[in-house]
């Protein structure tokens, strides 16, 4: 058993805890309170910790603390690349609570049992405080359990400390149902307290005292260094993106920045990668499996590729001619561009835009008609951030259309602001409240009262979504079954019925019987041809006074989005 938590201690965790979530994604994605198509949440902690690994496998320190103990460094890789990476609101949950152990750990010379248990309590105030209204029966009461055990231990024993705080949050995990009717009606424990418990188990596998996980299954082999952090969850040994840790955070101290295409194969190109991360940052490099058809083709130049893997290598350097050389070593590198960052100053902070959070090719194309930059479903912080940044204004106000993003959205606006940009969130919970949000949107008006103007707007706009059950559930509208027809409003179940038009003339009656002057349909990718047209002409019928907008989205799992103005 570990005395203490060291930096390889912590790096063995991460792996751990990933591989966990990985093995038990789909379990927890299944822990939704409502029978929708969408539970993500284990998705977003995989991704979210798939993030930290990757800051750790970077192992770039960007601190100038020379005094920094190499578990704090390791720790504060960690947190920065969870917090970049953070997706949905256990995932911006999870990355406060590694940040502020992280904060209470990095200047402790050697962590033992009573400095892990104290760390705990501060990660229990950092995850109340990332929550706008905090709510008992969550993972907060999960992580508040594990560090009241932790400290009751009185011991600076590392184990007996991390076996009583992961006891205790699967005891907190059992008792939520309990504490939240919304669980207990859908016969489920909180996801993202699941997962905590995953990352508690790993800890205690780690430190040495292996404990049987909250659902009878054996933690990750703590020894297990296998790095899932390149598999797209759901798909093993698929490459999917990984948040750089230092995306978003300038160029400051490089003087270059260096492009080109690369034909090499994958091995000597994650050796080109690891030696250009020591000399430089915002390295990007993106290949395709057969070179010459889109990156090094003739469109690229004219050049002939070969028939090799091609890649477009991006890195920020000061060396440029050590860049290069890693390229050469690597394999063939061409069209090799540099750019000295003194002669292309970036321009001044200007105007105001707006950023948007849209799941679909249709929805994407009607914001950035309104003249929004728009930003995939389920971002993670980085993700927003990049989209914030590269607006280019001075004043950006962002609609994340989702309860489940407007945390994320809440950390990419901080990190936003500590550069100089003024970013304001307006809590849009669906995508018909952001397009009435934007259009009522005025540049001459000062940015605060713009932002109201457009919150009031938002929240005038009551919102409806029907979809089709994933599982059976107890609903606040009856028993459902799976393939059932719903029709949520505001986010709980109104109606339940089996067939989907019928249910969606239904929904538009019940929600206009309270009141309305403009409807807007929104048609999803699973919607049957005509089902626009049957809804517009049937409120056209039934409520002739009431003017319709009817757009395609494409959002996947809602078949029909409804905003009733």
């Amino acid at each position: 058993m570990l005395d203490t938590l060291d930096a390889a201690a912590v790096r063995r965790w991460c792996s751990g805890a990933l591989a966990a979530l990985h093995r038990h994604q789909g379990e927890i994605d299944a822990l939704n309170v409502y029978p929708v198509p969408d539970g993500d949440t284990g998705t977003n902690l995989v991704l979210t910790l798939t993030s930290a690994q990757h800051a750790l496998a970077l192992d770039l320190d960007n601190s100038s603390e020379g005094e920094q103990t190499s578990h704090g460094r390791v720790l504060r890789l960690m947190a920065r690349g969870a917090l970049l990476g953070a997706r949905g609101n256990s995932g911006v949950i999870v990355s406060q609570i590694l940040r502020a152990l992280a904060d209470a750990l990095t200047d402790t010379a050697v962590v033992r049992g009573r400095a892990l248990a104290s760390a705990l309590t501060a990660a229990t105030d950092a995850a109340y405080a990332a929550v706008a209204r905090p709510v008992e029966g969550t993972v907060l009461t999960v992580v508040a359990a594990a560090a009241r055990a932790a400290d009751r231990t009185g011991s600076d024993d590392l184990a007996t400390v991390v076996r009583a705080a992961a006891s205790a949050a699967r005891d907190a995990l059992a008792a939520t149902p309990g504490q939240l009717p919304v669980l207990a009606r859908a016969g489920v424990v909180d996801a993202g307290g699941r997962g905590l418990c995953l990352l508690l188990d790993a800890l205690a596998a780690v430190v040495g005292t292996p404990v049987t996980d909250s659902t009878g299954d054996h933690p990750a082999d703590p020894g297990d260094t296998g790095d899932p952090a390149d598999r797209v969850p759901g798909n093993p040994g698929d490459v999917g993106p990984a948040v750089d840790p230092r995306s978003g955070t300038g160029s400051e101290g490089y003087a270059y920045e260096v492009q080109f295409l690369l034909e090499a194969p994958a091995g000597a190109v994650d050796r080109m990668r690891a030696a250009l991360a020591e000399i430089g940052d915002s390295l990007v490099v993106v290949g395709s499996d057969a070179g010459g058809e889109d990156d090094g083709g003739e469109d690229a130049g004219g050049e002939d590729d070969g028939d090799g893997p091609v890649w477009n290598v991006h890195v920020h350097v000061d060396d440029i001619g050590a860049a290069v050389e890693a390229g050469i070593a690597a394999g063939r590198p061409y069209q090799i561009s540099v750019t000295r960052f003194a002669d292309q100053p970036a321009p001044p902070l200007a105007g105001r835009a707006a950023v948007v959070v849209a799941a679909g090719t249709g929805l994407a194309a009607l914001f950035t008609g309104e003249g929004a930059g728009v930003v995939g479903g389920s971002p993670s912080t980085a993700e927003l951030l990049d989209a914030i940044r590269r607006t280019g204004a001075a004043e950006v106000v962002v609609l994340p259309n989702d309860p489940d993003t407007q945390a994320v959205a809440g950390l990419a606006a901080r990190e936003a602001e500590a550069g100089g940009v003024t970013v304001a969130v307006v809590p849009t919970r669906s995508p018909v409240q952001a397009l009435a949000a934007l259009a009522v949107r005025d540049p001459r008006r000062r940015f605060d009262d713009d932002v109201i103007a457009m919150a009031e707007a938002a929240g005038a706009c009551r919102y409806a979504e029907v979809c089709h059950a994933a599982r059976e559930a107890l609903t606040v509208a009856g028993r459902c079954r799976p393939g059932d027809v719903l029709a949520l409003v505001e986010g709980e179940v109104l109606l339940i019925g089996t067939d989907l038009a019928g249910t969606c003339r239904n929904l538009l009656d019940q929600l206009l019987s309270g009141g309305g002057e403009l409807v807007t349909l929104i048609i999803g990718e699973q919607a049957p041809d005509g089902l626009g047209e049957a809804v517009a002409a049937h409120v056209a019928r039934c409520w002739p006074f009431v003017e319709v907008h009817t757009f395609v989205g494409g959002q996947p799992h809602y078949p029909l989005l409804v905003g009733i103005e």
